[in-house]
This record gives structure tokens, C-alpha cells and sequence, in this order.
């Protein structure tokens, strides 16, 4: 069976780009403008780290992530 994983953006806006979660075990939560850095994360967590993050000015959202999107990350060890 496969799991659902799940990456937070966050739209501040503005002229920026968006943001997307990359860690969340420190304070306050690391940001990045690289969708292939963000965090694949389980739903629970997902939707943790928007409550701790979401202001009125800026807006997080749920995003369902495939391999295909984010791109596919490789086991440590896997042939080249």
C-alpha cells in the first residue's frame, strides 16, 4: 500500500514566490523557495505545521505530493 504524503506552500501574497516547509524541528519553522527541498510529510504533521505558521498575512495550503512532482528521492545505497 502506498502513503499519501503531503508538502505545506505558503503564499504570502505579494511579488514573492512561493515558500514551502523544508524543516520542521526548529523554531521558528525552516522555510525554502525550492519545491525539491520542501518536506514530504504525513497528513497530521502537515496540518500541524500550517496551524503554527498561518498569520493573517500569509496563507498556507495542503498540497498531495506524487514522486513525479517533487521528484523522486533515492534510497542511500541505490545504483546510480
Amino acid at each position: 500500500m502506498k502513503k499519501i504524503k503531503f508538502v505545506v506552500k505558503l503564499s504570502r501574497g505579494d511579488v514573492r514566490s512561493p515558500e514551502y516547509v523544508q524543516r520542521i524541528d526548529r523554531v521558528p519553522i525552516q522555510m525554502t523557495t525550492n519545491r525539491k527541498l520542501a518536506l514530504l510529510m504525513g497528513r497530521f504533521t502537515a496540518e500541524d505545521a500550517i496551524k503554527s505558521i498561518q498569520t493573517s498575512r500569509c496563507i498556507p495550503e495542503l498540497g498531495l505530493c506524487t514522486g513525479r512532482r517533487l521528484g523522486r528521492r533515492t534510497r542511500p545505497g541505490a545504483g546510480v
